[in-house]
């Protein structure tokens, strides 16, 4: 969605309320996809909904009998309707995600979570690349690491990641302006490049451990590192090659603590949606490169008799509006529209994404977990 659509749409605010009429309304309705947008007395939104087929969809507001008190509640309120044509229904749902997001209409489900979240960022732009905490844009040079569920669970892999290979993590300005070594050296969570007791070229060949690492190829940096180890005894420098038998005890303390080989490795997230007197929480596990980073609970609000299908379809789109979408996403209860959900995420994430219930095998096994942990912070 352009700016200008979006513009053209929050440009309502001059209109009069009027007794609204269903009838004469409908009849000029298209029967293309859309979304529509219903407002109460001073043109307040009151809901944003889309719709494959338009005038099915808003007809079957005004011609049914049956609706729950929720709806009944917001038909009391609605003074105009206004509907927007798109070109498919993929269209649509991007749209209605962006309008919820912006305007949080009382009777759409809308998400409590709206934080950015962590990446573990490797900036390449320097001689010396450090590793840092960063949120928002990402349009440094270098290499992004997560999303990870927190801050705290962030820093616990940094530190971990800096007993292994001890890359700076100290601002450009103070890195210029060292004369000694910082703490951080003296306890081992540097190599203190900054004052030269380590090459350059040692330097890098950290840095690029540390990437493969992340990445997921950490066989490759244990092999990369065993390789430094025996050349280092070999020329009798037993203090560099001791230091190598130390980083590979570290990394492999952190396979042990963080590898997801059951699940087959690769990046995905395990949503599970679950319902307790009335309130729904949606628990999200991230899985990157093989890795578990953690997970966070979601709690949606304006989720009175709604089902799960509507929980999740809702909840993905404005959870992944501003964030990474890994390519595949799997659900404990298929979302409504799951086809045109999956496609729509892909479009704006510019890669394909699937939108999968696991029934057997290691996924289903993470996905019960999700599920005890959403059950958990429900009861919590």
């Amino acid at each position: 969605m352009d700016s200008e659509q979006v513009e053209q749409l929050e440009n309502t605010d001059g209109a009069v309320d009027t007794p609204f009429v269903p009838g004469e309304f409908l009849r000029t309705l298209t029967s293309q996809p859309g979304i529509y947008q219903m407002f109460g007395q001073g043109s307040r939104l009151l809901y944003v909904g889309k719709a494959r087929n338009l005038r099915r969809r808003v007809s079957s507001y005004f011609q049914k009998q049956r609706h729950t008190p929720k709806t009944l509640a917001m038909l009391a309120q609605v003074t105009r309707v206004e509907v927007v044509v798109t070109h498919t229904e993929t269209e649509a749902l991007v749209l209605e995600a962006n309008l919820i997001k912006r305007h949080h209409p009382p009777y759409n489900i809308l998400l409590r979570d709206d934080k950015s979240y962590p990446y573990l960022f490797i900036e390449t732009s320097h001689d010396t690349p450090r590793m840092s905490l960063h949120r928002g844009a990402q349009k440094g040079k270098g290499h992004y690491f997560g999303p990870y569920p927190a801050v705290t669970a962030l820093r616990e892999s940094m530190v971990l990641l800096q007993k292994a290979f001890r890359l700076r993590t100290c601002e450009d300005h103070t890195f210029r302006h060292r004369s000694r070594a910082c703490l951080q050296y003296q306890i081992r969570r540097c190599s203190g490049p900054c004052v030269g007791h380590i090459s350059r070229e040692d330097y890098a060949r950290d840095v690029a451990d540390t990437i493969r690492f992340l990445e997921g190829k950490s066989d490759e940096a244990i092999r990369s590192l065993g390789e430094r180890m025996q050349a280092a005894a070999e020329r009798l420098d037993f203090e560099d090659a001791a230091r190598r038998r130390d980083q590979i005890a570290a990394l492999s303390k952190i396979q042990e603590r963080q590898y997801v080989a059951q699940a087959g490795g690769g990046d995905f997230d395990v949503l599970a949606a679950a319902q307790e007197n009335g309130q729904w929480v949606v628990y999200v596990s991230f899985i990157r490169n093989g890795r578990q980073l953690g997970g966070r609970s979601v709690f949606p609000r304006h989720t009175e008799e709604v089902r799960a299908p509507d929980v999740l379809a809702a909840f993905l789109m404005q959870f992944y509006s501003d964030k990474e979408v890994p390519g595949n996403l799997l659900v404990n209860v298929l979302p409504r529209s799951p086809a045109s959900l999956a496609e729509a995420l892909g479009s704006e994430a510019g890669h394909r994404v699937m939108i999968d219930q696991p029934q057997r095998g290691p996924r289903k096994r993470w996905m019960a977990l999700a599920l005890t942990n959403a059950m958990g912070a429900l009861r919590q």
